[in-house]
């Protein structure tokens, strides 16, 4: 009888052995939410796509895209507020202006939520950033505006520009970059315009650049390029627009000929690489340094 009880205490033991290291393999999951500007623009959902590329390959993570319905820094910061309070372990985000969300990142920061930036980063410290250099990519695209320029045989002239507004940091270093390449070109560039990314809104101001006898226009998100493309088709006039990110109304302005060309990002590794470091820094792989990557810049033409 002692012996059986031994035996049967024996399994028991090991039971619960292998009951708590089955528990403990099993990979803890993480709740990660991205949130962009707004869900307006077909490049956000590139980078929603990489995440979920990422999250499906680790298979531990609750994912979640979340956006306002337009640029807004009050609905930004409610969405950050919303996302922490459903338990969030990281957040990437697209912020819409360097110093608006600060105050909810730093709430966010002390709830142990870790912040990694895509696209466009705030004045607040992060895990990472993966983003374009968008600078450098502004004065490529200024390069292919001096050379549709060329080819056209237009040495002087007016040039308008687009862009979402003031504050968006990767915008305002598009528009720096293509400032700088046509700095002392024989070209006037005149004051820049915004849309808060809104095709149509573009498209009036473009079509207002065309009336003041613009010769060229730059469009440095999705929305302005579209607005800008319209214009010029409308017009009927030969004016040079150059433009920014990629879509399917993009890529029809530009098979059509009323876009020459558009900068191209690589939204699906700013999301893919973005959750893949959040998950390391959460599961303690890696320290969380502040890196800075450029995830590229593509030139697309006809």
């Amino acid at each position: 009888m002692k012996k059986l009880f031994r035996c049967t205490l024996l399994v028991l033991v090991l039971a619960l052995c292998f009951s708590a290291v089955s528990i403990n393999a099993a990979p803890q999951s993480f709740k990660i939410f991205l949130i962009t500007m707004d869900q307006m623009d077909q490049y956000w959902a590139g980078i929603d796509q990489g995440c979920k590329k990422a999250a499906a390959e680790l298979g531990n993570v609750d994912y979640k895209w979340t956006a306002p319905d337009v640029k807004d820094d009050a609905k930004q910061i409610e969405m950050i507020n919303n996302a922490v309070a459903n338990g969030a372990n990281a957040i990437l985000l697209a912020a819409n202006g360097p110093d608006a969300v600060t105050s909810a990142l730093k709430e966010a920061q002390a709830k142990k939520v870790q912040i990694i930036y895509v696209d466009s980063p705030a004045k607040f410290p992060a895990v990472a950033t993966y983003a374009t250099n968008n600078e450098g990519a502004g004065k490529t695209a200024g390069n292919e505006m001096l050379k549709n320029l060329a080819k056209a045989g237009i040495k002087k002239g007016k040039i308008g520009i687009i862009s979402v507004n003031a504050a968006t940091a990767s915008t305002v270093a598009r528009e720096k970059g293509f400032r700088a390449a046509l700095r002392g070109k024989g070209y006037t560039l005149l004051a820049t315009q915004y849309c808060d990314g809104d095709a149509a809104k573009a498209k009036d101001i473009a079509t207002n650049y065309i009336t003041q006898g613009c010769v060229g226009i730059f469009g440095a998100n999705e929305g302005s390029a579209v607005g800008t493309g319209n214009a010029i088709k409308e017009s009927g006039q030969s004016v040079i627009g150059i433009g920014f990110d990629s879509s399917d109304a993009i890529k029809s302005l530009i098979k059509n000929g009323f876009l020459k060309a558009t900068m191209v990002q690589n939204p699906s590794v700013m999301g893919y690489e973005g959750l893949k470091t959040a998950v390391s820094v959460l599961t303690g792989k890696v320290k969380a340094d502040g890196k800075v990557v450029d995830t590229g810049v593509s030139v697309v033409t006809k």
